[in-house]
């Protein structure tokens, strides 16, 4: 049995104040160098990729044209560094294009308020207006069905408002003990209240809202931190969701409940487009003298829209095409063949890369590695080996040939656990095949920008995105170039809570079942 440790692998010495050209390496490998300084050079492209994909097309929602928009761009660009790429359609989904979202309180003063259409929700036909009304707390479905028929005209605020939306740690840092508790306590009460009320009126409220004539419903869900929401799919059908702010949320909510007649103005936008293609872009460089084994780079396409999907996941696009610009520059002809895939339908579920591995047996079974990365800016700095005893020595020989500046802040984890949940890297990990994470720092990528209304241009840190797309393009070459394909040989899971299993960025998904994780069929439609 083996037993996890922790390591960091050390290589050469690295003079850190050369400039590019002038950088040392520890091996004389001629592509390694090639790849430096196409990445880490002024040649590199991550900054105009980054803004085109983030600013130009924005968010890329499964079956919005913007994912559509996307999908061309890589293929265009894929297609100016001559490298081969096609769709993998794997299924169909809903089609939603959204407009505009204009709210404005209207009563009992005048406010733009803050937030936005849910993704897939119904839009109104122009602008409407109605007073807002806050759902009750409730003791039993009766008590909703009495209430119900005040819903009729009306929009419907249907969250618990927060109490403060300013961030925990400024309370902890500037309140005295007593606020701190007091605060504490009352949150605590208000959510214990508020669980007990939906599940005495049961999960299809909202249904019944809708039933009872609701113009609108108002939902608000906070990350967390200063200005900053999530923004998901609506729970609505047939008629508008919207978001509203943590802040605004709390004004209409306050309003509502001290019967301050809160009157709202809506006027949201969006169009249905039927049911449209589900796919992947898949891009490849052939292998010449082993063509049927495969190394694999990998990162979502596909994010929510609350934003620009900045950091969720367009740091890992760019990172990938980079890497594969880098790779076709350097290395024409790699030994394995090296896929890129840009993954729909990650963000309900890891649709695209579960269908890809169930409809391509033979890339499974001649996967050498397989990179993913999807957690936002900032460099990789820890790479799990997922339980693969042998990965370990492969990294090591792989980091052995590569510079320190991309290797030192990397810890490596051996032999790891698999991990239960997690991105597109468990769609391979299931079968199994060695699937890796390339991971960057966690706290404000989950705060801050992760699925939220502040994942835009400006948090990329493009430092490290160069960084991190040279390094994914020379463990592509390694990985293609070594005269061993990995072993598949898994140690042996512990039965119970393992000391790895604690809850930290590092270790947050690991598997502490003692069962290998398992496939799922892909969902093929929404």
């Amino acid at each position: 049995m083996w037993k996890p440790v922790s390591v960091a692998v050390l290589t050469a010495p690295l003079v850190l104040a050369a400039p590019a050209g002038a950088q040392t390496f520890p091996t004389d490998d001629a592509v390694i160098r090639r790849i430096w300084e196409e990445g880490m050079t002024q040649r590199s492209q991550v900054l105009d990729l980054s803004q085109a994909l983030m600013d130009s097309i924005g968010p890329r929602l499964q079956g919005a044209p913007s994912y559509d928009a996307a999908a061309d761009w890589i293929a265009s660009r894929y297609a100016a560094w001559g490298i081969e790429s096609e769709r993998h359609v794997y299924g169909t989904w809903l089609g939603w294009d959204r407009g505009h979202t204009h709210i404005d309180l209207i009563s009992p003063r005048k406010r733009t308020l803050s937030g936005m259409m849910l993704a897939w929700s119904r839009g109104t036909d122009g602008p409407v207006e109605a007073d807002v009304i806050m759902l009750p707390r409730f003791a039993s479905r009766a008590e909703l069905d009495a209430w119900l028929p005040q819903v009729r005209g009306r929009m419907v605020a249907i969250t618990l408002p927060e109490p403060t939306c300013r961030e925990d740690r400024s309370w902890q840092d500037h309140a005295r003990p007593a606020s701190l508790a007091r605060l504490q306590e009352e949150r605590a009460r208000a959510r214990s209240e508020w669980t007990a009320s939906l599940r005495a009126i049961g999960q299809d409220f909202i249904a019944r809202i809708e039933d009872a004539g609701a113009v609108a419903v108002f939902e608000g869900l906070w990350s967390g931190g200063w200005g900053v929401d999530k923004i998901f799919d609506a729970s609505t059908t047939r008629i508008p969701g919207i978001h509203l702010s943590c802040e605004d949320y709390g004004l209409v909510a306050r309003l509502a409940e001290r019967g301050q007649s809160p009157r709202i103005r809506l006027d949201a936008r969006a169009d249905f487009l039927g049911d449209v293609p589900a796919y992947n872009v898949i891009g490849r460089i052939p292998g010449t003298e082993r063509p049927n084994e495969y190394v694999l780079l990998s990162a979502h396409l596909d994010s929510w829209d609350g934003a620009s999907g900045a950091t969720d996941n367009g740091t890992g696009t760019v990172m990938m095409m980079e890497a594969m610009r880098l790779l076709r520059a350097a290395v024409p002809n790699p030994r394995r063949t090296i896929l890129v895939g840009h993954w729909g339908g990650e963000e309900q579920g890891l649709i695209g890369s579960a269908a890809y591995a169930a409809d391509h047996p033979d890339v499974m079974r001649g996967l050498n590695a397989a990179f993913n990365q999807d957690n936002g800016t900032w460099r990789v700095d820890f790479i799990r080996m997922m339980g693969f005893t042998a990965a370990g020595g492969h990294f090591a020989r792989w980091f052995s040939a590569m510079p320190n500046e991309l290797t030192d802040p990397i810890e490596l984890d051996v032999p790891g656990l698999p991990e239960s949940s997690g991105s597109d890297h468990m769609s391979f990990l299931c079968v199994p095949a060695p699937a890796f994470r390339l991971q960057s720092n966690y706290p404000d990528y989950r705060t801050y920008t992760w699925h939220t209304n502040l994942d835009t241009f400006d948090k990329v840190v493009l430092d490290d995105l160069r960084h991190n797309a040279t390094l994914a393009a020379m463990l592509a070459y390694l990985a293609s170039e070594d005269p061993e394909l990995m072993s598949r040989e898994t140690r042996e899971l512990p039965a119970g809570p393992s000391p790895q299993a604690a809850p930290t960025r590092r270790t947050m998904a690991a598997s502490a079942t003692g069962a290998w994780p398992a496939c799922r069929a892909p969902r093929r439609s929404m």
